[in-house]
């Protein structure tokens, strides 16, 4: 697993981690399953405080993407197309209701989305 951390970038240093960690993830570099580095090795491969690390791992099963299991360590919950299929139902929710709010027909709105494709 490859992340690295700008300790003097913009975004904290916990919200790097989560992201780097997500988009391996939705990419399916990391299949579900997948066991994660303990927060400590993590911490100390990065050069991380331990809560650093902690906060980004909590924030990832908040989302649904891992889960710690005590002493078995924290897996890999969702595969890509699971993330993939939640984004894109998201992503169709929201057409489907501007297109009601702009007055569109099924036909227009299926239009729209051919033309984008």
């Amino acid at each position: 697993m490859d992340i690295t951390v700008d300790p003097v970038g913009a975004t904290p240093p916990y919200e790097q981690v989560k992201d780097q960690i997500e988009q391996l993830i939705r990419t399916g570099e990391l299949a579900q399953g997948t066991k994660l580095p303990t927060v400590r090795q993590l911490s100390i491969d990065l050069g991380l405080a331990v809560n650093t690390v902690a906060r980004a791992y909590k924030e990832l099963e908040a989302d649904g993407l891992v889960e710690t299991r005590g002493r078995n360590g924290t897996v890999v919950l969702a595969g890509r197309s699971q993330i993939n299929d939640a984004a894109t139902h998201r992503a169709a929710t929201a057409l489907a209701v501007a297109a009601r709010q702009a007055g569109l027909s099924l036909a227009e709105t299926t239009q729209i989305l051919h033309n984008a494709w």
